[in-house]
């Protein structure tokens, strides 16, 4: 077991940790603005509540963010010396690029969006809320442009084995970037909003917080419907790209070993490395060409076609793809049912309600196995076909890298586990009534600050 390993092993430790809370942060920020957006027109009280008790969640989750995000940036001075000093021209920039931008603007206004309620108009703490939001997607530009750049790098000139910036247009949109980027925000999206359906599902069995829970629980499911099929096209346009630029990245998701057209779908196989073949395959003929290429007899690389050491893993890549896209079309499924039962007023029937709430951590996991798919496939460069993950790695002892890896297991299952503890705490309390704002004796509000609780539908 080598540093390198341990260092790569740590690396996916915490990133998979980190990942979960962004995720979850950037959907939460824009849900938050939403009802917020709802309450400044209709001022009714349940619109209130669910905005604070969303809030309280979005605080802990955006907190376990920061924690788990500042880990992982010191990972690349200590574990990925050598990708440091080859590549921080141009990932440094980016990374500053994004604390300048989204992280002031971020924390400028989440004390105003926490604590700010009594203290600020209505419309200031609205568009407060708003510049949390916005932070949040202009974090995951910079985030995925600095990630994108690594899976297809442009704009740059390399001497000596240093990467320089030549052209920071196309550093920023390279290749991959333009279609990267709004899949992981629809991602962020969708895993959001089957939290939101899943706990209003889980207070409908309960039978607690009904109209509220009703209301929320369409609101997902019609988002999802929405949702979910432009995701789909993304994705379909992911792979396009994936296939003129990480030709072998391809190969690896769908265990091609053979350059052919005509290329069957594999709905199932067991990749075999050594063999060079795939066991027990499922496969729809000439399905593969139509949807990887767009063309009926369309051509895909096979992995023989790449030298032995320039392969990535096959089986991550292949079972993490097809859990993404099965869970992906189970959660499109579950949305168009809803819609069904929804026309036909039989919406809250208990086994529909309980596969919502079973379905609740479907869109993390779909998020996790897509970054998987992007993170393996790419394998064994840590910038794709120039600079390999062998040499980005610090030489460092394994007993060092060991150690630090234990450190982290621990530390991240006491701290997240806690935070998790409390989450779970927030979601059983659920969106009770709301602090309510004094008005000063001389202020008279245009609208009614409280009305009765069941008027969230009218």
């Amino acid at each position: 077991m080598t540093a390198e390993f341990l260092s790569r092993l740590q690396f996916a430790f915490v990133v998979s940790f980190h990942i979960l809370f962004p995720a979850f942060s950037i959907g939460l920020a824009s849900w938050l603005a939403f009802l917020e957006a709802v309450w400044l027109v209709r001022r009714t009280d349940p619109w209130r509540d669910l905005y604070f008790f969303w809030l309280k969640i979005f605080a802990v989750a955006f907190g376990m963010g920061v924690v788990s995000g500042i880990v992982m940036s010191f990972q690349f001075g200590t574990n990925w010396a050598g990708f440091s000093g080859a590549a921080g021209n141009v990932i440094g920039p980016l990374l500053n690029y994004e604390v300048l931008t989204a992280f002031f603007l971020e924390a400028t206004f989440l004390g105003v969006m926490l604590f700010g309620w009594r203290k600020v108009s209505d419309r200031t703490h609205f568009f407060a809320t708003c510049m949390v939001a916005l932070g949040t997607l202009i974090s995951t530009f910079w985030i995925m442009a600095a990630n994108s750049w690594m899976q297809t790098p442009a704009g740059y000139v390399l001497r000596d084995g240093v990467f320089y910036p030549d052209d920071w247009m196309k550093v920023i949109f390279n290749p991959s970037f333009p279609v990267r980027l709004p899949h992981m925000v629809l991602g962020a999206f969708i895993s959001t909003a089957m939290v939101i359906g899943g706990v209003s599902a889980w207070y409908l069995l309960k039978g607690r917080f009904a109209d509220k829970s009703r209301a929320t629980l369409k609101l997902a499911l019609a988002f999802l419907a929405i949702v979910i099929p432009v995701q789909i096209a993304v994705g379909d346009m992911s792979g396009l790209e994936v296939h003129r630029n990480q030709p072998a990245k391809l190969a690896a998701i769908e265990a091609r070993w053979e350059t052919r057209r005509d290329v069957p779908l594999t709905l199932f196989a067991w990749p075999d490395e050594q063999a060079q073949a795939n066991r027990y395959a499922i496969d729809v003929p000439r399905l593969g060409s139509i949807i990887l290429t767009h063309s009926l007899h369309g051509e895909v690389k096979g992995l023989k076609d790449f030298p032995a050491d320039q392969r990535p893993p096959v089986a991550i890549p292949f079972f993490s793809f097809r859990i993404m896209v099965g869970l992906g079309f189970a959660m499109l499924g579950l949305a168009l049912i809803g819609l069904w039962r929804w026309r036909r007023g039989t919406l809250e029937r208990p086994w529909y309600l309980r596969a919502w709430v079973a379905m609740i951590p479907s869109g993390f996991v779909a998020v996790l196995t897509g970054w998987w798919v992007a993170e393996v496939g790419r394998q064994p460069w840590v910038v794709y076909g120039v600079m390999r993950t062998s040499e980005a790695a610090s030489h460092l002892p394994v007993g060092s890298v060991m150690a630090s890896l234990a450190t982290f297991v621990v530390v991240y299952l006491g701290i997240f586990g806690a935070g998790l503890y409390y989450l779970v705490k927030l979601f059983r309390t659920g969106p009770v009534p709301a602090p309510v704002r004094e008005v000063a004796p001389h202020q008279t509000p245009a609208r009614p600050l409280s009305v009765p609780q069941d008027s969230i539908e009218e």
